[in-house]
């Protein structure tokens, strides 16, 4: 295993500086737009607000996402904004386009239901309401590539096939929505148990994540300073055991306080605030 996780190590080492060079020489900054009449949200279960101790819950139970907590402050903004929430539990990069995610494959229910794939539903709306869809947020790369440790050798080529499919999908919103406010989930550990083995890889996850969101003018929530925070491993893990329900329920959803963080990070990078 150590021996693994060093080759690991050194491979995500590789991806890191690939991720910082592909963008240079561009200057384009991030779309800024203020918040208008819908905020559309998309992605996986992150995005959908799931817990595990409400897994068998209505969608109309599950209220404190960082989706629910986001919306609650654009409205001190943008008081009439409606939140058009797509989430689904399970769902990859590939099933975001194919369509087919698990969760509907169950009979689970979404807040906002769709037919088709969530893009095919997301570009839908963004053409039905030109103009006034802002900010998008999207949450995925979860289901593509958690946990990263069981991945072994395999994961950096995983984690440059998630980046590849993720750079497609934020082009084609991004074609559809060319003046929306676009803010991804960046990349962060939620491994409690492996931090200081995992970090480089996951790091890795978040330099792809930027490097697709800088080639669309897309905005990146940093969810390591949300979620993993400073200080030693210890630290750290402490701080996930508390912000997810990894250590309790070995489950890396966020708990109420964790997804306050995490919207705490979409606020950040919407530069909203100012």
């Amino acid at each position: 295993m150590r021996v693994t996780l060093t080759s690991v190590g050194l491979l995500a080492a590789g991806l890191l500086a690939a991720a910082g060079t592909a963008t240079g020489g561009r200057s384009e900054r991030p779309v800024y737009q203020p918040p208008q009449s819908y905020y559309l949200a998309l992605g996986d279960s992150m995005a959908y607000g799931f817990q595990p101790t409400k897994a068998n819950a209505p969608p109309s139970a599950v209220r404190t996402g960082y989706v629910d907590v986001f919306a609650a402050r654009l409205r001190k903004r943008a008081p009439g904004i409606r939140v058009v929430n797509y989430g689904c539990p399970g769902e990859t990069t590939v099933t975001f386009v194919r369509g087919g995610c698990d969760w509907l494959k169950h009979g689970g229910k979404l807040h906002d239901a769709f037919s088709g794939s969530q893009l095919r539903a997301a570009l839908s709306f963004l053409s039905a309401h030109p103009g006034q869809v802002s900010p998008i947020t999207i949450t995925l790369w979860g289901g593509d590539l958690f946990p990263l440790s069981a991945q072994g050798k395999r994961a950096p080529q995983a984690v440059a096939s998630f980046a590849s499919r993720f750079d497609t999908i934020l082009r084609r919103l991004r074609a559809a929505a060319p003046t929306a406010e676009i803010i991804v989930t960046g990349g962060w550990n939620p491994e409690a148990d492996r931090l200081q083995q995992m970090n480089p890889l996951y790091r890795s996850v978040g330099a792809a994540i930027d490097r697709a969101a800088t080639t669309s003018r897309v905005r990146v929530a940093d969810m390591f300073p949300a979620l993993d925070g400073p200080g030693s491993a210890k630290a750290q893990q402490r701080r996930l055991c508390r912000l997810t329900f990894f250590c309790s329920k070995g489950d890396p959803h966020p708990t109420d306080a964790g997804y306050r963080a995490m919207a705490g990070a979409f606020m950040a990078a919407s530069g909203y605030s100012r």
